[in-house]
């Protein structure tokens, strides 16, 4: 069998890839030696702008498969009948590390889905908890900034951490979840996943509902202790990807049931607390779960450069029968996903296999551009409306109007009968048992007695004591004794 042979990326052959061109056997290389210089330049443009959250991630593809009846809710094609099947690409990550960070961390978990349905990719961008700590998107920036390294010590501080925190009551509910015993997962596979925001159903008829989605783990919640990590984080900062990689490469494949909660949008107005707000949750009592389908991953990509790092994920990204909501950290996602992939990848990256419908064909008239492939030949114009044949507008929205009402400005939140920055973060503790209450004492006492500001620290505590008096005196005892330690 003859070999290949290697050329340069014009297609011409390669005579010598050991070694480079250069004026007689010990002089200067030359600028005539083209190999070398293509070479070295695309070495050089390898790499591309990595996401400044959630930049270290893991991917797989799979399929998502209707189990129940949801088309009283929805007309969402894709969940239309039981037993559809949808192919989907599934990425996880952590939040606030880099690209070179390690999985098994204290930090949140990106839960991302494209379903590459028959009426162009669905996106839902969620995470691995139900909330999230701040409800307004102008605070998503500083919140970051307080969570990525210092522009001087270049490390994450205590003291910015926490100051964030100091001043932002509402985090309360998702420290709590982040300090507690879910804070680290054992790998994506044992965890859950949440569309976090509340999104917008429409049924055939035109009604509208809103809704919150539920993936639960059919591996079983598994989660790391803080020195578990440690030691796993030290030995392989790709444990996650590791993980997810061979159980699929050997044929375990993850999968997760979906759920809902359902509520009429009509009821919104009058709940107990804004239904649109991330740092709460909607109590099962009220909006049981109702069952969706079963998402299951069983390939792995070929590439995780190609199909993991350029994957792009954008919360308005909808299809028909699924929409967004008021809320508010929603609504800066829908434009603050696209302009990121936009910067990092370029305005044709949804040409991009990884990204681009697979079920249909996207027809647009957008056109040119970095990397632009989409000329659709001499015929197509690039304008609309046209004589020409080209597509239309379907006069169909996706989903149903939401009604606004009031004067332009900036506002605080609505506050409904129960609002509340702190009761959830109550209930949440008084959920715990005896072992998860003192294992979460001591994680955020780990943190906050590194604070070197007094004010900060009593700020912290005050939450702590709002949400339950047992939970504040608790961490107030233990953040005591470290630091007089």
């Amino acid at each position: 069998m003859s070999k290949r042979v290697l050329t340069t990326e014009s297609g011409a052959p390669v005579a010598d890839n050991q070694n480079s061109a250069s004026a007689g056997v010990g002089g200067p290389l030359l600028l005539q030696d083209q190999h070398l210089l293509e070479k070295l330049a695309r070495f050089n443009r390898e790499r591309i702008p990595e996401r400044v959250v959630h930049a270290r991630g893991s991917g797989a593809y799979g399929h998502f498969e209707v189990t129940d009846d949801v088309t009283g809710f929805t007309h969402a094609d894709f969940l239309s009948e039981t037993g559809r099947r949808t192919e989907v690409f599934v990425r996880f990550s952590t939040v606030a590390d880099s690209l070179g960070g390690a999985d098994a961390v204290r930090d949140p978990r990106g839960f991302a889905v494209k379903f590459y349905t028959a009426e162009g990719n669905y996106d839902l961008v969620g995470n691995n908890t139900p909330v999230f700590f701040i409800k307004d998107p102008v605070k998503f920036p500083d919140f970051i900034h307080s969570q990525k390294r210092d522009p001087f010590t270049g490390r994450q501080e205590p003291d910015n951490v926490w100051d964030f925190w100091a001043h932002s009551p509402e985090a309360t509910h998702q420290v709590t979840w982040l300090m507690g015993d879910r804070g680290i997962p054992a790998s994506y596979r044992h965890m859950n996943g949440y569309g976090s925001h509340t999104y917008q159903w429409t049924n055939a008829e035109g009604e509208a509902f809103f809704v919150k989605y539920h993936f639960k783990t059919n591996q079983g919640v598994r989660s790391l202790s803080s020195e578990q990590a440690a030691e796993i984080a030290g030995k392989d900062p790709s444990s996650h990807q590791t993980d997810l990689l061979q159980a699929i490469e050997r044929g375990v494949h993850p999968s997760w049931t979906l759920y809902v909660q359902v509520m009429p949008a009509a009821e919104a107005a009058d709940y107990r607390f804004n239904p649109f707000d991330l740092t709460k949750v909607w109590s099962h009592r009220d909006y049981p779960l109702q069952r969706v389908g079963r998402l299951v991953l069983d390939r792995n990509p070929d590439n995780v450069f190609a199909e993991v790092e350029q994957a792009a994920f954008s919360p308005n990204n909808f299809v028909p029968g699924i929409g967004p909501s008021p809320d508010k950290m929603l609504q800066g996602r829908l434009f603050a996903y696209a302009d990121a992939h936009r910067y990092r990848l370029g305005v044709n990256h949804t040409l991009l296999a990884v990204n681009a419908p697979k079920a249909t064909t996207a027809q647009n008239y957008g056109r040119d551009g970095l990397m632009a492939v989409n000329s659709q030949g001499r015929y197509a114009k690039n304008y609309e409306p046209n004589s020409y044949g080209g597509p239309v507008e379907t006069g169909r929205p996706l989903s149903a109007p939401l009604p606004v009402s009031g004067h332009t400005g900036t506002h605080e939140a609505p506050q409904h009968t129960k609002d509340d920055d702190f009761v959830q973060a109550g209930d949440l503790y008084r959920l715990m048992s005896e072992e998860e209450r003192q294992r979460l004492v001591a994680n955020i006492a780990g943190g906050l007695s590194q604070v070197s500001r007094d004010d900060v620290i009593e700020k912290n505590l005050a939450h702590f004591h709002a949400a339950d008096p047992d939970y504040g005196r608790r961490v107030e005892e233990a953040v005591r004794a470290l630091r007089e330690d």
